[in-house]
């Protein structure tokens, strides 16, 4: 394990918290800044289009498979986070699958609380049907947040009784919004994440409403009848108990749910990767995935 590489990257972190006090446009540029060096895969065209209600980045490389998308929802609690500040996922992720990614840039709270980005995320898989993406095509990512919509769209998906992608990838999805799992108090202090940033996601974005709900987890609910889902968090974070849970609520329903526990890692180590061993290595295995599932 590269632990040295990621003690580096926290320290540098650790130099450069967010702004005390500061305003959801304040968090939002704090977030693209420390973001904004990270290297993106070398050859990666990128184009920003329209899906629906909005925006989203289209992210190709040349000789990859135009016929295959790769649906990628950015993480940041609902608050923050954008297609840009995840570039480094999604090219790298349209590299090691050979698909397309299309990169959605969902709208953010508080200004668009619950349930904005779940109908967002739904109406992107909508809009690539309704461009002539076969379903068996499509693969649902996202980290963190937006592990929670790449879940909650299928499960949307199959309630509707319309067609279901390929696979689903998810990269610590933030699912557990009650905070009922062991990890949310034995890792209450975990880097990225602790208990305090996940009160203050569920307050901008749920408000008083009901953190159970499936409007805004499919944690709590049916996982019956589900694609295959490939789950990759880390041992050293608050939400690990979310995809231990998840994996093993989509087995026992039946479905085919494969879980990686990465040692020592901390909350979408994969924003990391090149600089981290073990952030490339999660969007390859990632990657090889979506090509074993995706038609």
């Amino acid at each position: 394990m590269s632990r040295e590489q990621l003690d580096f990257i926290l320290k540098i972190s650790a130099e450069n918290p967010p702004p005390a006090n500061a305003s959801p446009p304040q968090l939002r540029e704090w977030f693209e800044a420390i973001n904004a060096q990270t290297p993106i895969a070398d050859g990666a065209m990128i184009e920003t289009i329209s899906v629906g209600p909005c925006s989203a980045e289209l992210i190709r490389l040349p000789g990859g498979d135009e016929s295959r998308l790769v649906i990628y929802y950015h993480g940041g609690g609902f608050l923050f986070g954008s297609p840009r500040s995840h570039r480094t996922i999604a090219t790298h992720l349209a590299k090691a699958s050979g698909a397309t990614v299309l990169s959605v840039d969902y709208r953010l709270a508080p200004e668009h609380p619950a349930p904005t980005a779940h109908d967002d995320a739904y109406a992107a898989y909508l809009w690539a049907l309704d461009r002539g993406y076969a379903p068996a095509s499509v693969v649902l990512s996202g980290d963190s947040a937006g592990g929670n919509l790449a879940l909650a769209v299928a499960v949307r998906a199959r309630d509707s009784g319309g067609p279901l992608p390929s696979c689903l990838v998810l990269m610590s999805p933030a699912l557990d919004l009650a905070s009922e799992g062991e990890s949310h108090r034995t890792l209450a202090d975990a880097p990225l994440v602790n208990r305090d940033l996940m009160g203050l996601f569920n307050l901008v974005y749920v408000g008083t409403g009901d953190l159970r709900s499936p409007a805004v987890t499919p944690f709590y609910g049916d996982v019956s009848g589900l694609p295959p889902v490939l789950v990759h968090v880390g041992s050293w974070e608050l939400l690990r108990d979310d995809s231990i849970t998840i994996a093993a609520r989509i087995n026992a329903a039946g479905g085919r749910a494969e879980l990686k526990v990465w040692e020592g890692m901390c909350h979408s180590w994969q924003l990391f990767a090149p600089m981290l061993e073990e952030g490339m290595a999660s969007i390859e295995e990632a990657g090889a995935f979506v090509r074993r599932h995706a038609a």
